[in-house]
């Protein structure tokens, strides 16, 4: 694998790969590498010749107060990790070379309606950030195809919108959520935790999936069921964010007439933000 840190030399390595005929596969990250973000990477190698990672800790999509001075960054561990999972190249800029007129005057991306809400609401600016820097980062790499983790539903959905909405040459995949064996969604933020939270943290996908079970048997009373789900992750120890009952077409609150579904959850646990869904077909 080859660690490019300017988007020059990245696009003279990828354009003599492209005139080659090879087909590129693209999976961008904020390093901090898990199993989760691995798989991404094989999802790749399965749809393209050629497959890039980026590492770029994004400023833009950080909000006042939240971690993106503890954000761990591990270079390092992260190309050892790549390496071995079959990643041709990865991009590693610095700020200078990905914002270089500075932040206050950059151009960007907004993606309304989808980006407002759940974790928008909760993140205000957050799906700005995102889309901005995502869509540089097609700019940069011109990729066939490129790969996000269902982890983040909402994200996943704002990038599709954006590729969409813009006429964007390339395909946007979903890679299915990679769990602990406890059922605990992989997430770079699960080394907050202590070793009493990490034993706590899986309550929030044991209680999506009893909710889950609930609408499958029939209850369509889904404001109830949030509520007594927001009840039961406080007993235990979260701190409430937002649970919702969606339909997959839009994020809005499922009505009794959807069929497509799927439950959004975020809470914080300790120094954790944890987010996890799961969708259903009725």
């Amino acid at each position: 694998m080859k660690t490019i840190y300017s988007i020059a030399e990245l696009r003279e390595a990828l354009g003599q790969e492209r005139r080659a005929g090879k087909k590129i596969g693209f999976v961008p990250t904020m390093g901090n590498l898990h199993t989760g973000h691995i798989q991404l990477i094989h999802q790749a190698n399965n749809h393209a010749d050629i497959t890039v990672a980026s590492i770029f800790v994004n400023p833009l999509q950080f909000g006042e107060n939240e971690d993106l001075d503890a954000y761990p960054r591990t270079l390092t561990s992260d190309q050892e990790k790549l390496t071995a999972a079959g990643c041709d190249y990865l991009f590693a800029p610095n700020i200078n070379e990905m914002y270089p007129n500075g932040q206050v005057i950059q151009t960007l991306i907004e993606v309304p309606g989808i980006s407002d809400i759940h974790c928008g609401a909760s993140r205000p600016g957050h799906f700005r950030g995102v889309a901005t820097v995502v869509c540089k980062l097609f700019g940069i790499v011109q990729p066939d195809v490129a790969i996000f983790g269902e982890k983040d539903f909402q994200q996943l959905m704002v990038i599709r919108r954006m590729a969409e909405d813009l006429f964007l040459p390339v395909e946007i995949l979903g890679a299915p959520i990679a769990r602990a064996q406890s059922g605990l969604a992989l997430s770079s933020r699960n080394g907050y935790l202590t070793e009493a939270e990490l034993a706590t943290a899986p309550i929030l996908n044991q209680t999506i999936c009893q909710t889950i079970a609930q609408i499958s048997a029939g209850r369509r009373d889904y404001a109830a069921l949030q509520e007594e789900a927001q009840q039961r992750l406080e007993e235990a120890g979260f701190k409430r964010d937002y649970y919702t009952i969606c339909n997959r077409k839009d994020l809005q609150p499922a009505g009794p007439e959807d069929t497509q579904l799927v439950l959004v959850a975020a809470a914080y646990l300790g120094k954790a933000r944890l987010i996890d869904n799961m969708v259903v077909d009725l």
